[in-house]
C-alpha cells in the first residue's frame, strides 16, 4: 500500500505544480512596466512607448465574456473621460486565449474573446480607450501576470508600478464604497502615495493557453448527448406558447426544406449551449409532415441538437400554427423568445441576426437575475 500512496502524493504534487505554472507571477510593486506591442481594435498596433507622454498609465486586463469585466465597462469609460484631461492614459488588454474558453463559460455574454469579437464589443459599447488583443501568444499578459479580469496595473511617470488590483470594491456600482483606482490616480497626480497600493482581484480567471484539449473534450461530451424528437399536437403547442417552465423559452419553427432555416439552425444549437445552465431553454419545432420524421431526426442528430425538439403531429398545419400564435402568417423560419410568464420578448419572422438574438437573451436574463 505504501508505494501507491507515495505515487499518489507525487502525482498530486506534480498536478499542483503544473497548475501553478499556468499562472505567471503578478508584477510586484515598484517594477517597471513591461513592454508590449499589440494589435488594437482600431486597426493600429499599440506599444508601451506610445503612452510616453502620459503622467500616469493605467493598464487594465479585461475581456469580452466575463460578467465582472462587463460590469466595469462604463466605469472605465468614465475614468478615461475624467482623467484623460489630467494626463492619464488608459489601455485595455485582453489576455485570454479564445481557444481556451468553453461555451458554458459564455452564459453571461453575447460575445467570446476572439479579436474579431473584441472589435464588435468595442464598437457596440463605444470604448474610448485602446482595446488590445494578446490572445495568440499571451506574452505581454504573462509579463504582467493578471490573475483575473478585470485586473488593474497603475504606473507613475517613471513607469514604476504604484498600484495593482481591483478598480473598486464591488462590481455592482450601487455597492461601491472604496474606489481604489480613482484614489490611486488622484494620489499620483498630486505626487502622493496611493492610500491603498494592492488589493485582491475578484473576477473571471484568465484563460491561459493550453486548455484547447479540455474544450474539445467538453464539445465531445456535448456531441454525445442524445437527440430526440417528439410529436406536437395543438395542446402541446399551446402549452409551449403559455410557457410554464419558469425559464425564458426560445422557440424556433423551421423545416428541412427551408434553406434559411437549415443555414441558421447551428446558431440556435450554440445559443442553447451557451445559456442552458441559466434560466433558459431552446425548443425547436419542425413544421414538416409527420411522415418526414426520420428525415427531421437525421438532421437534428447531425446538428447535435440535444435540446427539446418537436415535429408537427398532423398535416393540419394551420390549426397547429394557430395553437401557438394566431398572428403567425405561416412562413418559416419563425422565432419567438418568451419570458417565464409567457410574454413575448422577441419575435422574428424570417432569419435571425444571431448576435442581436444573443444580446436580447443576455439582457433579458440579466434583468431578471443578475449573476
Amino acid at each position: 500500500m505504501k508505494l501507491p500512496c507515495r505515487v499518489l502524493v507525487v502525482a498530486f504534487a506534480l498536478l499542483a505544480a503544473a497548475r501553478a505554472a499556468d499562472q505567471p507571477p503578478t508584477l510586484p510593486l515598484g517594477a517597471p512596466a513591461p513592454d508590449f506591442n499589440l494589435p488594437g481594435v482600431d486597426g493600429r498596433h499599440h506599444a508601451l512607448a506610445d503612452f510616453a507622454a502620459a503622467k500616469v498609465l493605467v493598464v487594465v486586463f479585461t475581456c469580452n465574456h466575463c460578467p465582472t469585466a462587463q460590469y466595469y465597462e462604463d466605469r472605465l469609460k468614465q475614468i478615461v473621460t475624467d482623467y484623460q484631461p489630467r494626463g492619464v492614459a488608459l489601455v485595455a488588454i485582453s489576455p485570454n486565449d479564445p481557444k481556451s474558453v468553453r461555451l458554458d463559460e459564455l452564459g453571461w455574454t453575447d460575445l467570446s474573446d476572439s479579436f474579431e469579437e473584441m472589435k464588435l464589443r468595442a464598437a457596440h459599447r463605444q470604448f474610448n480607450f485602446p482595446y488590445l488583443y494578446d490572445g495568440d501568444t499571451e506574452a505581454a499578459s504573462r509579463a504582467y501576470g493578471p490573475v483575473a479580469t478585470p485586473h488593474v496595473f497603475v504606473f507613475d511617470a517613471a513607469r514604476k508600478l504604484r498600484y495593482v488590483g481591483a478598480i473598486d470594491d464591488s462590481e455592482r456600482p450601487q455597492h461601491v464604497k472604496v474606489r481604489y483606482l480613482r484614489d490611486a490616480l488622484d494620489a499620483l497626480l498630486a505626487d502622493r502615495e496611493p492610500p491603498v497600493k494592492q488589493t485582491k482581484v475578484v473576477g473571471c480567471s484568465v484563460k491561459w493557453a493550453g486548455k484547447a484539449d479540455a474544450v474539445k473534450a467538453y464539445l465531445d461530451k456535448l456531441a454525445a448527448e442524445p437527440v430526440t424528437l417528439e410529436k406536437a399536437d395543438a395542446a402541446t403547442l399551446a402549452a409551449l406558447r403559455k410557457n410554464g417552465s419558469g425559464r425564458f423559452r426560445l422557440v424556433n419553427f423551421w423545416a428541412t426544406w427551408c434553406a434559411p432555416c437549415v443555414a441558421e439552425f447551428g446558431e440556435f444549437v450554440t445559443i442553447h449551449r451557451m445559456y442552458r445552465h441559466r434560466d433558459f431553454e431552446f425548443v425547436s419545432v419542425a413544421i414538416n409532415r409527420p411522415d418526414e420524421e426520420a428525415q427531421v431526426l437525421a438532421f437534428l442528430k447531425k446538428q447535435q441538437a440535444s435540446n427539446r425538439n418537436f415535429l408537427f403531429a398532423s398535416t393540419d398545419r394551420e390549426a397547429l400554427m394557430n395553437a401557438f400564435d394566431p398572428e403567425w402568417p405561416g412562413a418559416v423560419p419563425f422565432t419567438v423568445l418568451l419570458s417565464p410568464e409567457g410574454r413575448v420578448v422577441y419575435r422574428q419572422l424570417g432569419g435571425i441576426d444571431a448576435l442581436a438574438m444573443r444580446r436580447v437573451i443576455v439582457q433579458a436574463l440579466n434583468e431578471r437575475k443578475p449573476w
